[in-house]
């Protein structure tokens, strides 16, 4: 979650999609406003067409990680410790002790290696995401079951929920090679491989063949669905209780704490997969031989084998510091973007 109207592109995390969404479902269960108010606001959305939404959701997307991106990368480094025989000095990982060491020896840029090609990715991304959830949507309101009960909550929830699965799927699948890109880049030490964007791709169709740009796609897809699952589940349940407890309470401030929180729970859950398909993901790198010579499960039973139940949360405390801040972000650049555009009619 990515990576998604649905995916933590990329493990289960909310990212900015996934904010956006929260934030827009928020809005459009928001209490009834007077008529005056309404017309206001009917008014403001018609300003606000695809394109700006595109914008502000893919803009406040790539902000968002680039804020979080040191996380994302020490993230990155401890998930993958323990894959070669170098790595293995971070056999006790510390958040601290490993900035230090990225800054002494890397300097200070170098904790946002990788994050370039994220916010390549993050706009094509966004783009596809939203385009294939509102097909999808057309698409499954259209059968015949759907369509006769379309005022009811429970087909309503299973469009948003399927079609929001189905455009995770497809935007992951689409833009699945820059995202094997950033991890690359993210994950290079001493030793540099990649040259920037470009030269990651070439070398990778060259040494690895087209089918190298998909490595790992197989966990990334199957923890779609788990991802959007628990985020919104949990999102959903949170928000209700929160708002029966204390109604008065500011809904930017419900949403951005239930939102981190669902993206804790989810990242907890789908986390392991996440390990996984980064390590697929630098399988070969350098002409180094294969470490995991099975499929998904093949590589589930080593890690546990060599590095133990602990192994398939390497890198997790991390990816919960960027949770918060990263939804809050998202929230923020995306309202404030979207009062911006709404004066700017495209």
């Amino acid at each position: 979650m990515e990576a998604q109207v649905g995916m933590s592109s990329h493990g289960g995390v909310v990212d900015g999609s996934t904010a956006v969404k929260f934030l827009q479902k928020q809005q459009a269960v928001a209490p009834s406003p007077s008529p005056r108010q309404h017309q206001h606001q009917h008014q403001q959305s018609a300003e606000i067409g695809t394109v700006p939404q595109l914008l502000a959701g893919g803009i406040a997307g790539a902000f968002s990680k680039t804020c979080t991106a040191p996380l994302a990368r020490l993230t990155i480094l401890f998930q993958v410790q323990g894959m070669h025989s170098e790595v293995a000095l971070l056999s006790r990982p510390c958040i601290w002790n490993e900035a230090l060491r990225i800054a002494n020896e890397e300097g200070f840029r170098a904790f946002w290696k990788g994050n370039l090609v994220t916010i390549a990715h993050r706009l094509p991304y966004t783009a596809v995401n939203f385009y294939a959830y509102e097909q999808f949507k057309k698409l499954l309101k259209s059968i015949p079951s759907i369509r006769n009960n379309s005022e009811s909550a429970t087909a309503d929830a299973c469009v948003h929920f399927v079609g929001g699965g189905m455009s995770g799927i497809t935007a992951a699948m689409a833009t699945y090679p820059l995202d094997l890109v950033r991890t690359r880049l993210a994950a290079q030490r001493s030793t540099v491989y990649y040259h920037g964007i470009g030269h990651a791709l070439r070398t990778i169709i060259r040494d690895e063949g087209f089918v190298g740009l998909y490595k790992g796609l197989g966990a990334t897809l199957l923890g779609v669905g788990p991802s959007i699952a628990i985020s919104f589940s949990v999102y959903e349940m949170l928000r209700s209780n929160w708002k029966s407890q204390r109604p008065d309470d500011s809904t930017v401030m419900v949403s951005l704490a239930c939102g981190s929180l669902s993206g804790i729970a989810s990242s907890t859950a789908t986390f392991p997969l996440d390990l996984v398909r980064r390590r697929k993901q630098l399988e070969g790198v350098g002409g180094r031989a294969r470490v995991y010579n099975t499929g998904l499960l093949g590589t589930f039973g080593h890690i546990m084998r060599t590095e133990g139940f602990r192994g398939l949360y390497r890198g997790i405390l991390p990816e919960y510091y960027k949770v918060v801040p990263g939804v809050g972000i998202v929230f923020m650049t995306y309202e404030t973007l979207k009062k911006l555009f709404s004066d700017r009619p495209f």
